[in-house]
């Protein structure tokens, strides 16, 4: 089986192939629409590793050694001499609007990717938890609302919620600078409708370092699993020791045990240190004395005794959802998920902007390996929505009003717009420089984040 390294380096590439290609063949194809030669088109920078010369206007399409990014090279006179015959042909001579459209085409692309994959994830059908809730601490808001164990969350603000996914984005988008508390439409366990008003307004929704969901007192019902033995490892400390399937441990060195939650908690702690179990089996208790084995998880030495629980399948099938539409609704799904996303999007980087929002929210290439892995590893219908998800933050990122990225020549654009001639070359060169320094920050807090992530 492949190493967790392993596939998220996989995913990663796969992903950052797919979304940097798209992203700069919006540039490309709109480019060549307009009348404007295209020199190179890039996937990657530094080293070619491959390059094939096309038969209109012998552009060479290149595979580069460091896959972080990509370029579409176009005939501009700014770069290079441009012979006479080919002068109408080269960017900077081209209309504003031409020009406008060529920028904003790449992140449009991103935007069109990321409506198509959650149009196929959803025609798919993506799995998801329920948002069903449990246990409720008191003093918390939503033990204020009225929350009770086993409410299942229906809409947050008349937007329905049908994972927990769902639930996060939702009232999170809503509760962004909110001061009245949201209406949230629950199903109570015997099946009749109520509304709790959760205020969330003392929660930081978009603290990297606390879970706000847990601070509002939500929190994910899950099923109570029973210290019954469904499988073992082989060459487990419980087989060795005498346990069998079915074998329900009712005390671990005389403390009772009343699920697999608290047989965990008393076993982690106790690596090669011998535990007396109880167990009861075809109505007799039985003694049994286990040592649990020491494994290396997270850095530090825990014991296992190599057993897995008889999970109630009843319970669980109540946890899972799977989310799936028919084609035309599964597209306004797509659109209305684009939408809430980019909002969302921006709101953060608003946030992080006046200083309101951590920036340990910022991830780079580590964390998106990592989450590219995860979501690859669960399924198919994951790994489209991560690809979504990373093709919006492409699209809002690239769009940002910074020197060298598109938004800062849309700034160019809008200035010559208003006075009606270009921006003078050397302010150019000094934005350009600005930029470099910005984004070179900018990696630098991503890499900085990833490394502190990884590290804990």
């Amino acid at each position: 089986m492949l190493s967790n390294f392993v596939v998220s380096a996989i995913a990663f590439l796969i992903a950052l192939g797919i979304l940097i290609s798209i992203h700069e063949y919006g540039h490309f194809w709109v480019a060549r629409k307009v009348g404007i030669k295209v020199l190179t088109y890039s996937l990657g920078f530094g080293r070619p590793l491959w390059r094939r010369t096309g038969k209109i206007d012998n552009t060479e399409f290149v595979v580069a050694a460091i896959p972080l990014g990509g370029y579409v090279r176009m005939l501009d006179e700014r770069e290079g001499t441009v012979l006479a015959h080919e002068k109408h042909r080269a960017f900077n001579n081209k209309p504003l609007w031409a020009r406008t459209a060529v920028v904003l085409a790449g992140p449009m692309a991103n935007f069109i990717l990321a409506v198509f994959a959650y149009w196929l994830v959803m025609m798919m059908g993506i799995s998801g938890v329920a948002p069903i809730v449990g246990e409720v601490p008191e003093g918390t808001s939503a033990a204020r609302a009225g929350f009770q164990v086993e409410d299942k969350i229906l809409s947050i603000n008349g937007r329905s919620t049908d994972t927990w996914t769902d639930a996060r984005i939702t009232l999170i988008d809503e509760g962004i600078d909110r001061t009245e508390p949201i209406p949230v439409d629950v199903e109570l366990p015997n099946g009749e409708i109520a509304q709790r008003l959760l205020d969330v307004s003392a929660a930081s929704l978009l603290d990297a370092e606390i879970d706000a969901f847990d601070v509002l007192g939500l929190t994910i019902w899950r099923p109570e699993i029973p210290a019954v033995v469904g499988a073992f490892t082989e060459g487990s400390a419980a087989e060795v020791a005498g346990l069998a399937l079915g074998d329900e441990i009712i005390a671990a060195n005389n403390v009772p045990i009343g699920n697999f939650t608290e047989l965990v908690g008393m076993v982690h702690p106790r690596a090669n240190q011998a535990i007396d179990f109880t167990v009861r089996r075809d109505g007799r208790a039985l003694d049994f004395t286990v040592t649990p084995k020491a494994t290396e998880h997270n850095g530090e030495s825990i014991g296992l005794i190599g057993i897995a629980p008889k999970r109630p399948d009843a319970e669980f099938d109540r946890m899972q959802v799977k989310v799936k539409y028919p084609p035309l609704q599964a597209l306004g799904k797509a659109f209305q998920r684009t939408y809430d996303m980019t909002t969302l999007t921006l709101q953060m980087l608003v946030k992080l902007v006046v200083g309101e929002a951590s920036l340990d929210n910022i991830s780079g290439p580590i964390s998106i390996a990592q989450f590219a892995g995860q979501s690859a590893s669960v399924g198919i219908d994951h790994y489209i929505n991560f690809l979504a998800l990373i093709s919006l933050s492409l699209a809002v990122l690239n769009l940002m009003p910074i020197p060298m990225l598109d938004g800062g020549h849309l700034v160019y654009f809008a200035v010559e717009a208003i006075t009606g001639k270009p921006v003078p070359e050397r302010i150019q060169i000094w934005g350009q420089q600005l930029g470099i320094v910005l984004l070179g920050a900018l990696m630098f807090l991503a890499f900085y984040n990833d490394i502190g992530r990884f590290m804990q």
